[in-house]
């Protein structure tokens, strides 16, 4: 790896092209460096994980409106168009489009990978924009092991990125690192110059910075869009820089640039480091899943929820007995999906799905009752206002532990924690003290997903969606993904059972 120092440079210091960060990043795209079969290995694993949750999430709203939108708009002259997740296999719609309507359905149910650094992200949003211009643009020649080094890309930049830039500090949401990296995955999916890609990267990152506002109070449905908005934005500066157009330069450090004033302000310095050219990009291996449909932080909290239903199965059948319940954890869960968020929607019974799932005192409550966390029962409505569940809930806070915070940004993984301790005090006096550092999926954890265990999940949230034959089909594929002639990436989508979408609530719009 190299370490970039990027800093904010006056206009008057013409900052060359070559040591703007926007280029090193374009150079570490530009690099046709195979992938390493392990990466390659991970890759696959991501695309059967993204298939997955986008199968459970069809027929819910947003993806639903996402899909009528890209449906609506008609493959464009340049290419063959590109497939969107639930439609027929030849029907395909124009590439940008499918890469939105792809791109909310992964996100929707927020069940697919994560990475946490100084930054949070999803990588895997970046897959469906790589994915939907490597069909558009299949005929240029385009393979599985293009599309493999493309996402792989994607996953590196957004992941090294997140490593050293903090945008939520700054309430900036963290999408603003996955507009170039999405670019810088296409890009090197489709083999461009360095100068190409630079132009694509400082366009994406210019129309991707938002505040993240979308995740604070009541959260709406823009959560699974923001994303998709970004890959959408990638597609289209990849076009525009193809065709001669140019970005704000330089984009990161420039004296009205991103950090003077979107970041850490004019006197604000990072050091990025990304591999150099030659080296191999692996950044994805230090990404992870979910087993369960809910904010990251809150992975392990329901693994331990579990351990305590079935080390206790009486002893929290009567809510009157618990005093108070406390979860000690790092800075980041207490002040996103904790107490120390200051959302009194984080309580409601009446909150939205996508407001429940970032409140760790409801999804802890409910697995700690349950003994489990399913992404569609427990946050229905009658779940969320069940007496016992609203009682014991409101008796759950998180404080911030130092020692935690500083497990969660350690850089050795063998330390690093996204877990924390819990006091459960009860009304006779008696104390539980319990703690847990990483989900059981996590690679450091009791049961790290593996292959069997991406498959299995596919299977289990497509059964209710897809015909048994599509499973199969779309495995078969995913699995081939490195070795795919340009003939079959088209087969890389999901099509949903006959009349399912039906269900779907689709109201007009203006497309």
């Amino acid at each position: 790896m190299e370490t970039h120092h990027v800093r904010v440079h006056r206009s008057d210091e013409n900052l060359a092209r070559e040591d703007q960060l926007a280029w090193k990043i374009a150079q570490l795209a530009a690099d046709s460096t195979p992938a390493d079969d392990d990466v390659a290995e991970m890759v696959v694993n991501r695309v059967i994980d993204n298939a997955a949750v986008a199968a459970a999430s069809l027929v819910r709203a947003a993806p639903a409106a996402a899909r009528a939108q890209a449906l609506a708009h008609p493959v464009s002259i340049g290419g063959a168009g590109a497939t969107v997740f639930g439609a027929a296999l030849n029907r395909r719609a124009s590439v940008e489009w499918a890469a939105w309507a792809n791109g909310v359905a992964v996100r929707e149910l927020d069940f697919h990978d994560t990475f946490l650094a100084a930054e949070y992200s999803h990588p895997g949003d970046n897959i469906p924009p790589v994915v939907a211009v490597a069909q558009h643009a299949a005929a240029r020649g385009l393979t599985g092991a293009d599309v493999v080094r493309g996402i792989a890309t994607g996953y590196e930049v957004q992941i090294d990125l997140a490593r050293a830039i903090s945008l939520h500090a700054h309430k900036i949401d963290h999408v603003a690192h996955l507009g170039p990296s999405a670019a810088a995955g296409i890009g090197a999916l489709l083999g461009l110059e360095a100068s190409v890609i630079y132009q694509a990267i400082g366009q994406a990152l210019h129309t991707t910075t938002a505040t993240r506002q979308s995740r604070k109070g009541e959260i709406s449905s823009w959560k699974a869009y923001a994303p998709a908005f970004a890959g959408k934005m990638a597609v289209e500066a990849v076009d525009r820089a193809m065709r001669g157009q140019t970005s704000p330069t330089p984009i990161w450090e420039g004296e009205d640039g991103v950090i003077a004033w979107l970041l850490d302000g004019p006197d604000a310095s990072y050091d990025v480091s990304l591999p150099a050219v030659g080296e191999a990009k692996r950044a994805i291996l230090d990404s992870f899943t979910k087993e369960h449909s809910a904010e990251y932080q809150a992975q392990a909290w329901i693994d331990l929820a579990r351990r305590l239903h079935d080390e206790y199965p009486l002893i929290f059948d009567d809510v009157a007995r618990v005093e108070k319940i406390v979860l000690k954890t790092s800075h980041h869960t207490h002040f996103v999906i904790g107490s120390g968020a200051n959302d009194p929607q984080k309580y409601s019974p009446d909150a939205s799905r996508e407001t429940l799932d970032h409140s760790i005192p409801y999804i802890f409550t409910v697995a700690l009752q349950d003994g489990g966390f399913d992404h569609e029962t427990s946050y229905a409505p009658e779940r969320a206002h069940r007496p016992d569940t609203v009682a014991l809930w409101k008796k759950v806070t998180t404080v911030e532990d130092p020692e935690w915070t500083r497990r969660y940004h350690s850089l050795d993984p063998t330390e690093q924690a996204f877990g924390g301790a819990i006091e459960v005090t009860f009304t006779d006096g008696s104390v539980i003290d319990e703690e847990i550092a990483v989900a059981d999926a996590h690679p450091q954890g009791a049961r790290p997903f593996a292959r069997a265990d991406y498959v299995r999940k596919f299977r289990t949230l497509a059964a209710p969606a897809l015909e048994p034959e599509e499973i199969e089909r779309f495995l078969d594929v995913a699995q081939r993904l490195p070795e795919l002639t340009a003939d079959e990436l088209g087969q890389l989508t999901i099509v949903a059972k006959y009349g399912y979408l039906a269900q779907a609530s689709a109201p007009d719009g203006l497309f």
